[in-house]
Formats: C-alpha cells, structure tokens, sequence
C-alpha cells in the first residue's frame, strides 16, 4: 500500500516539474526569440509583397511578349495602334471617332498606371508578440520563466537527493 502511494506522489511530482519546467522554458525562449520572431513576421510581410510584384512584372511581360509576337505576325498592327498611343488622330475619312475630353483622358490614363499592390499593409504580427516585445513585459517575462524553472528544479527535483538531504541534516543534528 505504502508503495503505491509513494508511486503516486512521484507520478504527480514528476507531472508537476514537467509542466512548470516546460512553461518556465517557453516563457524564456520567448522573451529572449521575440526580437527573432518579430523580424521573422516582418520579413514573411516583405515575402508576400516580394511575390505580388513578381506576380505583376510576370504578367507585364507576357503582354509585352503577346504584343510583340502580334507585331511580328501582322506589320500592319502598328499602323493601327501609334494613333492610341501616341494620342494622334486616325487617318481614316470614313470613319467616325469617339472625341474624348482632356479630363476623360487623364482619369483613365490615371486609372490604368495606378498600382493597387503598391501600399504595403502594416506586417501581421500577432497581438500577444506585439504585447511581449514591449520592454517591461520582457523582462517580467524572463524573469517569471527563470524562477518557474528554479521552482520545478528545486521543489520537484529528484527524490533521492531530497531524501539523501533529509538524512544528512539529521545525520548533523545527531552530532
């Protein structure tokens, strides 16, 4: 019976050192990884606005190549297209063509050369990151992991050295 008991009581023993031990050493490497782990959001933000623009600058030059493989396949598509480019009038007698303001031209223009992608968001850092790397609440945080580590090394370590430093004091209280 006495052994069962004493089972028990190094079960939950054991179970209490691994849990403090392991909050205490999380705690730890979170305050001294948050600089870490900040920068590692950051540069995942970075990634993100790295592809979209690789994403577009793909996608210019497949047009580019689309065009330019029209203009190899048909000569007379850049007699077509210098007069909306260049903003000149077409040649055509018989041809009725839509007059544009000024204005109308400009916001269009504008529209097409805007590039949404181009405003980068604030990076995603987590709340309890952006909490954590404050400071204060570092230090508390280090400081709070390392006693909880000292805690479960010192209350739940081992039960030979507790019982051997049972034995030793009453070994010196004898003499």
């Amino acid at each position: 019976m006495r052994l069962n008991t004493i089972g028990r009581q190094n079960i939950l023993r054991t179970l209490l050192f691994v849990i403090l031990f392991s909050i205490g050493a999380a705690a730890l490497s979170i305050s001294l990884l948050c600089d870490d782990l900040l920068q590692y959001y950051r540069n995942k933000q970075l990634l993100k606005a790295a592809e979209v623009s690789l994403n577009r600058i793909e996608s210019l030059n497949t047009d580019y190549d689309l065009l330019l493989q029209r203009l190899e396949e048909d000569p007379n598509f850049i007699e077509r297209i210098v007069p909306a480019i260049l903003g000149t009038e077409r040649e055509d007698k018989d041809t009725i063509y839509p007059k544009l303001t000024p204005e109308q031209l400009n916001a269009a223009r504008k529209a097409l050369t805007e590039d949404p992608n181009q405003q980068f968001p604030e990076p995603m850092i987590p709340d309890w990151l952006r909490r954590c790397s404050k400071p204060r609440r570092r230090i508390m945080l280090f400081l709070s992991g390392a006693v909880l580590i000292l805690i479960s090394l010192i209350w739940f370590g081992s039960g030979k050295q507790a019982s051997r430093a049972k034995s030793r004091l009453s070994a010196g209280s004898k003499s």
